[in-house]
């Protein structure tokens, strides 16, 4: 048995590297950018509307998040491209101007090209945004939004016509004549955004030498670029590598995933290891709790399902089983709430309390702080429990009917062994083998947690975390809780496999690995 957990636990290396690759390689794709939602509040000056000195900061301190989170580094250890891709392009830190490039290339080929236009938008757009302009000159100061936005628009998106309507709107900006009259009443001509007419210039020579020059050939040449273990893969899983990091202050350095360092939230600069804790610890008591509950009922229920087939308590409990199987959690929980949680229909279903945890402050008493969460979890633990009951009682009766048949059962009986000790003895055990695969779903399960029902009775356990670290887009949380449920899914699979030998001498591992 040493030698068969041996060879599990060496064949979880690889799954469990399969499962973090697929994990952060969905991560990277994902829509949306954090650093940009973690700043939102003070990034209205990136999208090209704020001063030079706002630009200037907003860019800085995105900079400076991209560097402490590691997005600064290549995705992974490698990367497989075509030619025409360069193997620099993760440095231009921003997911959507860096997807309008991956377009150009594709479109063109060209990268020379393709990256002095980029270049050209961004010196046009920073020449506009320090350009000083009068207020009052309403009209100066419009083409100058205008090109501010165009700019904005030709690196951030790619439509082909679109970017042609932009940069027509900045050609007549920057080209039209403005008419003015001087203090004798004369009228003048005057180019308005004649300071950044040479960089506009610019953007229309690179655009045009783009389009002219264009290797869509290049496309079709295969090419590896190798980045090393200077990567954020590498440093989500072992942490920065000593002689590539940045971070010169031991504190700030990333420890990664295997030396327990989950990382701090995107959304308050917590560590993950510590929000996960607060929020396992109640998930951990719900489902503990729910466990003991669900099995030291539904196997002894099962059972007497299964001695007492076609009798009208079984016909009835089975009945009863689907339905509790069939009515979704949060409906009832929802019911719950509304039938037992106020006085609206009759004073006596005031029984309990709708929400919350109950008394958490230094000034009640360890009994109080137990007798009165337990009255706070009732509700919540209850529409934990009844689907799992009803279903396992369901297979433990399917189990227990199917030994029954077996010719030992009768030899038994014909030996004039009691009834119980029959069933409780000699049957049970060998009847729990699909209790036990479904046990090896309860370790990922303790702490994933139930996010309807811990929002419905806001329980701040790991289902509620799991949520809002998905709307958020945290990563932190979501990666972290992700493999913790991947590592308790194979340890509960080994768990199983165990355990089937315990339950049945009669399984080989040898004869299950042939």
């Amino acid at each position: 048995m040493l030698v068969y957990i041996l060879k599990r636990i060496l064949y979880f290396i690889p799954t469990f590297f399969i499962i973090a690759g697929l994990t952060f390689l969905l991560g990277t794709m994902a829509p949306g950018d954090p650093v940009e939602l973690k700043l939102s509040a003070g990034m209205q000056s990136s999208e090209g509307q704020g001063q030079a000195s706002d630009k200037l900061t907003g860019e800085k301190a995105y900079r400076e998040w991209n560097e402490k989170l590691g997005r600064d580094l290549p995705t992974f250890y490698f990367s497989v491209t075509s030619k025409s891709y360069p193997d620099t392009l993760y440095r231009v830190l921003r997911k959507t101007e860096r997807d309008n490039l991956e377009r150009l290339i594709d479109r063109y080929g060209n990268w020379p090209q393709i990256v002095a236009y980029y270049k050209s938008v961004k010196a046009l757009e920073s020449a506009a945004i320090s350009l000083s302009i009068d207020a009052s000159d309403s009209t100066a100061f419009s083409r100058v939004k205008t090109v501010r936005e165009s700019c904005n628009n030709l690196y951030r998106h790619y439509e082909n016509e679109v970017n042609q309507i932009d940069l027509d709107n900045i050609k007549t900006a920057v080209n039209t004549s403005i008419q003015v009259k001087d203090s004798s009443g004369n009228v003048i001509n005057y180019l308005a955004l004649s300071p950044i007419k040479a960089q506009a210039d610019a953007v229309f020579s690179s655009y045009d030498a783009m389009k002219q020059q264009a290797t869509t050939s290049l496309k079709y040449v295969p090419a590896i670029h190798w980045y090393g273990l200077h990567n954020q893969f590498h440093r989500w899983l072992f942490g920065d590598v000593p002689w590539f990091s940045a971070n010169t202050d031991p504190a700030k350095v990333s420890k990664g995933f295997f030396r327990g360092d989950f990382g701090d939230s995107y959304l308050d600069n917590r560590p993950v290891n510590s929000i996960l804790r607060d929020a396992m610890k109640w998930t951990l008591l719900m489902n503990f709790i729910a466990f003991i509950i669900i099995y030291s009922i539904s196997i002894p229920v099962g059972v007497s399902l299964a001695v007492k087939k076609g009798t009208r308590f079984d016909k009835a409990m089975t009945a009863s089983l689907f339905i509790l199987y069939s009515v979704p959690s949060f409906w009832v929980g929802t019911m719950l709430i509304i039938f037992f949680t106020n006085n609206y229909y009759a004073n006596w279903m005031d029984i309990f309390p709708p929400y919350g945890l109950g008394k958490i402050g230094p000034e009640y008493t360890t009994w109080a702080k137990i007798t009165d969460r337990s009255y706070h979890l009732v509700l919540p633990i209850f529409c934990g429990v009844y689907g799992a009951f009803a279903y396992i009682s369901r297979q433990m009766r399917g189990g227990m009917m199917s030994v029954l048949r077996q010719d030992y059962i009768r030899t038994a009986f014909a030996k004039g062994l009691a009834p119980n000790t029959v069933y409780w003895k000699h049957a049970l055990r060998n009847s729990l083998i699909p209790i036990i695969t479904i046990f090896s779903s309860f370790l990922p399960a303790m702490i994933s947690g139930a996010v309807i029902i811990e929002y419905l009775f806001t329980i701040p356990g790991m289902g509620r975390v799991s949520y809002e670290s998905t709307v958020a887009l945290n990563y932190p949380v979501q990666f972290t809780i992700l493999m913790f449920s991947a590592i308790l899914t194979m340890a509960g699979t080994l768990l199983s496999d165990i355990l089937y030998v315990i339950t049945d001498p009669r399984i080989s591992f040898t004869k299950r690995e042939g």
